[in-house]
């Protein structure tokens, strides 16, 4: 009986023991995110201080605006803020570079957690700001085309050592940019990931995918109150930006506040131009790329039935769907996207 005791006591403090250092590393986890918070919410002040000379153009605003698929569904199980990276293996895993790719108004600095917990996993992230966006310091009322708009992510890919690959990540209306790129670039991206993303077809504008909550783009064009005219009012608008509390409902429902305060001090105008361009894409070339289709299903800005409708016409290779992700998952569900995008990855 003594020595029964002994073990139990044994055990007990072993398990005790083990709880400590869980303990320990949930709180060096936590404490690694709030850091990186600080240095994005930074970063952010610093972007806000250098854009503020473009404030100018958003005052002048008219009108009012009234194959085979593979499906998974996940909710994103770690709510208690801890970080708990899923079994991944880099073992014959060939490409290891994600490039993530923001959508509109958005910057590379919305990736912040995604970009922490892959470098985690062993795996290479890179962030790109898009023309207009982030700290790309362009006058977005000068970015007109689809081409000028993706410049960077183009350029970046161009230099890319000749046979390396990349898993191209686009949110939002970043995913007409990794089309394009996917178009001109097809043999360096090994997949391309459509998170709550345009996955457009050949002749589609980016627009028309949310067309449902913001109208047609003529009508868009003709009475959004959100209208940017950066070369006087007698000319076509140039870009557009929603209000603050309009951009809370659409994107961030769902997000914790920290983040969409990172979000309200970091979000800039979105050039027009690309987002009304008709998209050329061949089936020589966009047609032969590996697509994935990430759905989030409590978003407000591209409603899960659009982004299902997006599914059905352009058949994606594999479907994945996140519960309680609003527009920015990740913001909302970083482990849950995280997760998928490992699982991704592993797909031969």
């Amino acid at each position: 009986m003594g020595n029964k005791i002994m073990s139990m006591m044994k055990k007990e403090s072993k398990d005790g023991s083990k709880s400590k250092r869980m303990n320990r590393s949930q709180r060096k986890l936590l404490a690694d995110e709030e850091m990186l918070h600080r240095r994005a919410l930074s970063m952010a002040i610093h972007q806000t201080q250098l854009s503020q000379r473009f404030d100018g153009s958003m005052s002048r605003r008219v009108g009012s605006t009234s194959t085979r698929k593979q499906q998974r569904t996940l909710s994103d199980p770690f709510s208690n803020g801890a970080k708990q990276v899923p079994d991944f293996s880099l073992e014959g895993l060939t490409v290891k570079k994600f490039v993530l790719v923001h959508g509109e108004g958005f910057g590379a600095w919305c990736w912040y957690k995604i970009v922490a917990s892959l470098e985690e996993s062993g795996l290479s992230p890179i962030t790109v700001d898009l023309t207009g966006s982030g700290f790309n310091m362009t006058d977005t009322n000068t970015v007109s085309t689809l081409e000028e708009y993706s410049k960077p992510l183009i350029e970046y890919l161009e230099n890319l050592p000749e046979e390396e690959k990349v898993i191209l990540v686009g949110h939002s209306t970043g995913g007409a940019s990794i089309s394009y790129a996917l178009e001109r670039f097809p043999e360096k991206i090994s997949k391309a990931i459509f998170v709550c993303a345009t996955m457009v077809s050949d002749g589609q504008r980016p627009f028309d995918v949310f067309s449902e909550e913001l109208g047609s783009a003529e009508r868009f064009m003709k009475e959004s109150q959100f209208l940017i005219y950066g070369s006087g009012k007698d000319e076509p608008p140039t870009g557009f930006m929603f209000e603050k509390q309009h951009m809370k409902g659409l994107y961030f429902n769902q997000s914790p506040n920290k983040d969409i305060a990172l979000a309200m001090m970091s979000m800039r105008p979105v050039p027009l131009g690309p987002m009304m361009e008709k998209v050329t894409l061949t089936a020589e070339r966009y047609g032969k790329g590996r697509r994935f289709y990430i759905q989030t299903l409590d978003d407000l800005a591209l409603s899960p039935d659009v982004q299902e409708k997006l599914v059905r016409e352009n058949s994606p290779e594999g479907v994945y769907k996140i519960k309680g992700s609003d527009h920015s998952p990740f913001f909302s569900k970083p482990q849950s996207l995280h997760k998928i995008l490992l699982e991704i990855a592993q797909i031969p």
